[in-house]
């Protein structure tokens, strides 16, 4: 019997999560958990390869591996001069003090300080709810050798509320310490956002967003590829037009999401210059098995 997928696909052999952290290139560090996937192996009422998506756990997940991807990417030495972290804090006088402008305001007041002296502003934030109930935020800035940043409430930068910074010696681990208290369901006030980031060059900006592709498509694709989401057609790559769609299909009953993997992608790297090379060519799969 003649296979339904196309020529390139194949049957799956065993369930894989759809979304899957990775380690920066070269760094041996374990791999970010699945994003919010459970296989479910002993329950009679899944298909084979369908596993349960925990919606909450899978986008506290991204947004962790999108903030300390960041910050590992501003410690590479890329930048044009040699930078020093400081950790920023934000408290709010009142609980009820917030506004969704505040951050964004204090950010643009830092990265005009730092351009009239000839720098850019690397940063990373992220956003914290007190036991009070009231908002505050820690702000990682990479600083240039030999520049202090000055207290944003004394400048009137942040006249909500107090502030506090000092250097940091390890900002990835000061950043773990406050990504892993990130709560989606914490009851942040409207209009709150839970972290933010700029200062990217661009390929900081391309590796940052290979980060964050599912993992399927990480295979396929590399550094500096690009994708337009298509409605009825899928993934397609804007450079040569070819479209890629997930293996996974997904199924919504009331409350509960799952999601069984129809086929997957075989293949593997060729003769290219490493896994941030676009492996996305029909003849680079492997027909399907009769």
């Amino acid at each position: 019997m003649k296979s339904p997928h196309p020529s390139y696909l194949e049957a799956p052999t065993r369930a894989a999560a759809p979304h899957e952290g990775a380690p920066p290139c070269g760094e041996r560090r374990a791999a970010l958990p699945h994003a919010g996937l459970v296989q479910l192996k002993t329950s009679d009422t899944l298909l084979p390869d369908e596993v349960v998506i925990d919606q909450d756990r899978a986008r506290l997940t991204r947004l962790r591996r999108s903030v300390l991807t960041a910050a590992q990417l501003f410690q590479q030495p890329w930048h044009g001069f040699r930078t020093r972290s400081a950790m920023l804090t934000l408290t709010y006088r009142d609980v009820e003090g917030f506004e969704p402008c505040h951050i964004s305001t204090l950010i643009k007041h830092i990265r005009q300080w730092l351009h009239r002296r000839g720098f850019r502003m690397l940063y990373v934030w992220v956003a914290e709810l007190q036991a009070r109930g009231a908002l505050h935020y820690h702000v990682l800035i990479w600083l240039p050798k030999g520049l202090t940043l000055p207290k944003p409430d004394k400048q009137g930068w942040w006249p909500h509320g107090s502030t506090r910074i000092e250097w940091a010696k390890r900002p990835i681990g000061y950043l773990c310490k406050y990504v892993s208290k990130l709560d989606i369901k914490g009851g942040l006030p409207k209009g709150a956002r839970l972290h933010g980031s700029g200062g990217f060059v661009q390929s900081a900006k391309q590796i940052r967003q290979w980060f964050n592709l599912p993992t399927w498509l990480k295979h396929l694709a590399g550094v500096g590829s690009s994708f337009v989401r298509i409605k009825g057609i899928g993934l397609v790559d804007r450079a040569s037009g070819i479209c890629v769609q997930s293996p996974w299909r997904v199924s919504v009953s009331g409350s509960r999401v799952t999601a069984q993997k129809v086929f997957e992608y075989i293949g593997g790297m060729t003769d290219v210059c490493g896994p941030y090379t676009l492996l996305g060519r029909p003849n680079l799969f492997a027909p399907v098995q009769p």
